[in-house]
């Protein structure tokens, strides 16, 4: 292949490649960084610039860049079988190893898995079998789904119905119907005149009040994230959890935990569920399945589910082409090899996660964070513009935006959900290049600052 420019790669993507959530025209105006190649924690742009993948590519790359690994996995298969569908009593080994083991992975409740190409089939799929069951129990009307304001279950039709960004609501129109919202757990954006184990209670009280308002018999099940990642890595009050298995309990309510970011040791543990105690009757999941290098999910169905279905369901009419690709369920097994011989998720709980934890929180002393969180290897610091009151930056400023962009000036990605700064690193950092994401962090910062202030000082002038 001919050597292209960055200008030249540049006006070429411009003019053909329409980018998934992505003002077309302002990137069309300020063009695109091309993203060359990538090793480790670290990826290469076309100019030469080193940057610390902050954000695991989009939450996924768990076991980092050039696993040749994962590469032999996939050039054997595509030898071996490189495609066969599972549809009419059809199957292939990969598939069927893959089924296996993720229910040796999951909470013992969970032994069957339906495979999909993404998350956001996988909660499309959630969807169906929700209705699904409770209409096979002779129960139609227990239909409703209740999810969270603010909340991320992807950007297919239902996906996004299930998710709760009122952004993507109103490009949409009409939405899929049955699907209510509630208060998300976000103590630091919407429950400070609280303490966070009064919030937490009352998070779960939203669910339980809207269950009644709706009546019990028409709530089919409630959807949510162990912690909320592309909402803003919000890591619920302690006290929320255990009072919503209270009340999906109290109700006879599904409970569906959307796995997608923090499954394959995000959190510490194989699944988020299992880190909170959750028995959840669906599980989505999806990128850390085969840490982003090839494109597969699935929803791991518990027992009480997968019976009724099986026994009393009779022909399932949904599925995808690629439900279960012999290639990537090939890679998501290597994946799974790897990081078990590696103690990948050991690492995570005993180590990384804790001395993440701590080098995150010294970033609390900066002028404009109000607060820092972690849990394992997610993480977010909240960008303030009074550090006493927690007020926040005008939104004109995008302040959030403004620090993502320095971030990679500096060589660090860093996501900005509003003025969240997220982070969601490879599960193979190590100790040394989490200094190095702090300090490049607290640079990103200082910079913000900065510039932010310079601005105030226009205005004020002007």
């Amino acid at each position: 292949m001919t050597h292209q420019t960055t200008a030249e790669l540049q006006r070429l993507d411009s003019a053909h490649h329409m980018h998934p959530f992505t003002d077309f025209k302002a990137l069309g105006e300020e063009g695109s960084r091309i993203i060359t190649h990538a090793e480790g924690v670290y990826i290469h742009d076309s100019e030469g610039n080193c940057i610390l993948d902050g954000m695991a590519g989009l939450w996924c790359v768990n076991l980092g860049y050039g696993r040749e690994e994962l590469v032999e996995a996939a050039t054997q298969q595509m030898r071996e079988l490189p495609f066969y569908n599972n549809f009419f009593k059809t199957t292939h080994p990969p598939a069927v190893k893959l089924a296996e083991k993720l229910c040796q992975l999951a909470p013992s409740h969970i032994n069957r898995v339906f495979f999909t190409g993404s998350g956001s089939e996988a909660n499309d799929t959630v969807l169906r079998m929700v209705r699904r069951y409770w209409t096979i129990k002779g129960k139609p009307e227990k239909h409703i789904v209740i999810s969270r304001e603010n909340a991320y279950h992807g950007s297919t039709v239902a996906g996004l119905s299930l998710g709760g960004m009122a952004p993507m609501h109103e490009q949409t129109g009409p939405l899929v119907p049955g699907i209510e919202h509630v208060r998300q757990p976000y103590w630091f954006g919407e429950g400070r005149d609280h303490s966070p184990e009064e919030f937490g209670r009352l998070c779960a009280q939203a669910i339980e009040d809207r269950i009644l308002a709706l009546g019990a018999d028409n709530v089919a099940a409630f959807i949510a994230e162990p912690v909320q990642g592309a909402g803003g890595a919000i890591v619920p009050p302690e006290s929320y959890w255990p009072a919503v298995k209270d009340v999906l309990a109290k109700y006879d309510i599904l409970l569906v935990a959307d796995e997608v970011i923090c499954g394959f040791g995000r959190l510490g543990e194989w699944f988020g569920s299992q880190h909170y105690g959750l028995k959840p009757d669906l599980m989505p999941i999806a990128k850390g399945l085969s840490s982003g290098y090839l494109p597969i999910g699935a929803v791991l169905v518990g027992d009480r589910v997968a019976e009724t279905l099986i026994d009393e369901g009779g022909e399932f009419f949904h599925g995808f082409t690629y439900s279960g690709h012999p290639v990537c369920a090939a890679v998501a097994l290597k994946n799974i090899e790897l990081m078990e011989a590696e103690g990948i998720v050991d690492k995570v709980r005993d180590d990384l996660g804790p001395y993440l934890a701590r080098r995150w929180a010294e970033l609390n002393d900066h002028p404009i964070v109000g607060e820092t969180r972690s849990l394992g290897l997610i993480g977010a610091l909240e960008l303030v513009a009074n550090k006493a009151s927690g007020e926040r930056f005008d939104k004109s400023l995008s302040a959030g935006n403004l620090c993502r962009d320095i971030c990679f000036e500096n060589g660090l990605v860093m996501r900005s959900v509003g003025d969240a700064m997220v982070i969601s690193p490879p599960l193979v950092i190590t100790r040394e290049q989490i200094d190095e994401l702090v300090t490049l962090a607290r640079r990103a910062l200082d910079e913000t600052a900065r510039r932010l202030e310079k601005h105030t000082a226009k205005e004020v002038n002007a």
